[in-house]
C-alpha cells in the first residue's frame, strides 16, 4: 500500500513539474473557429466537450441568411421572430461582450459556425458536472478581474480558460440592463411556447443558476462542437 501511495505522489508531482498544473478534468485550448461574418473565436476543449471561449457575435446564420438587427424597445418586445441587438445598441460593445439574441433566433436556424450548435441545457448540465457541479461552477468559468465585472469574490480562477463574461441582457420591456453585472447565457432548449431555459452567474456568486426566461428577452450565446 506504501509502495502505491509513493507512486501516486510521485506521479503527481511529476505533471506539476512538467506542466505547471495538474487537474483531475482535461482541458486544453482546442482551434480557433471563424463564423459566416468572418470573426474568429478562441476555443476549449472540457472534458469530452469543445466550447467557444468568447460570446457569439455574429449577424448571421450559417447559411449566410441574415439575423434581424432590432434596435428600438417595442419592436424587440413585440417581437416573435428572430433577433439580434448589441448591448445599449452600441456596436461598440460587439468585440468584448458579443451579440444579445432572442430565443427565436437561436431556434430558427443555426447562427453557430457549421460543425457547431448553441449550447442546450445538456450541454450546460454536462459542462457543469464535468468540473464538479453548478456549486462552484461560476467561480472556475469566469473570467477573472473587473474589465467585465462589477467586482468578484474571493477564489475566481477562470480555472478552465473558459472567459464568461457578464454581458449583461435586454429584459422584457427592451430595457437593456446589468451589464457587468450578470452573465446570461441561453440554452437551445425550450420549456414552454414562451419561455426556454438560460445559464446565469452573478459577480457577487461562486455558483451557476438555472431559469426559464421569457424568449423575448435578449441573452449571451455560446456554441459547442458537434460530436
Amino acid at each position: 500500500m506504501k509502495k502505491i501511495e509513493n507512486l501516486i505522489l510521485r506521479t503527481l508531482l511529476l505533471a506539476v513539474l512538467v506542466g505547471g498544473t495538474f487537474s483531475l478534468t482535461a482541458q486544453k485550448a482546442g482551434a480557433t473557429v471563424k463564423d459566416v461574418d468572418g470573426n474568429e473565436y478562441k476555443t476549449v476543449v472540457i472534458g469530452s466537450q469543445t466550447w467557444f471561449a468568447e460570446n457569439l457575435k455574429t449577424t448571421k446564420y450559417a447559411n449566410g441568411n441574415a439575423i434581424k438587427n432590432v434596435t428600438d424597445g417595442q419592436q424587440w418586445v413585440d417581437c416573435k421572430s428572430s433577433a439580434y441587438c448589441w448591448y445599449d445598441n452600441n456596436k461598440a460593445n460587439k468585440d468584448e461582450y458579443g451579440a444579445l439574441y432572442n430565443w427565436y433566433a437561436i431556434n430558427a436556424g443555426n447562427i453557430c459556425p457549421n460543425g457547431w450548435h448553441v449550447a442546450t441545457d445538456a450541454d450546460w448540465k454536462s459542462l457543469e458536472n464535468t468540473i464538479g457541479g453548478t456549486l462552484n461552477a461560476a467561480q472556475k468559468l469566469r473570467e477573472t478581474g473587473t474589465a467585465h465585472w462589477k467586482g468578484e469574490v474571493d477564489g475566481m480562477s477562470n480555472q478552465y480558460g473558459f472567459n464568461l463574461l457578464a454581458g449583461g441582457f435586454r429584459d422584457a420591456y427592451g430595457n437593456f440592463t446589468w451589464q457587468k453585472v450578470d452573465a446570461g447565457y441561453w440554452t437551445a432548449t425550450g420549456k414552454t411556447p414562451s419561455y426556454a431555459w438560460n445559464r446565469t452567474a452573478f459577480y457577487y456568486d461562486n455558483h451557476t443558476n438555472r431559469h426559464e426566461i421569457q424568449k423575448c428577452f435578449g441573452y449571451s450565446v455560446r456554441c459547442v462542437k458537434n460530436n
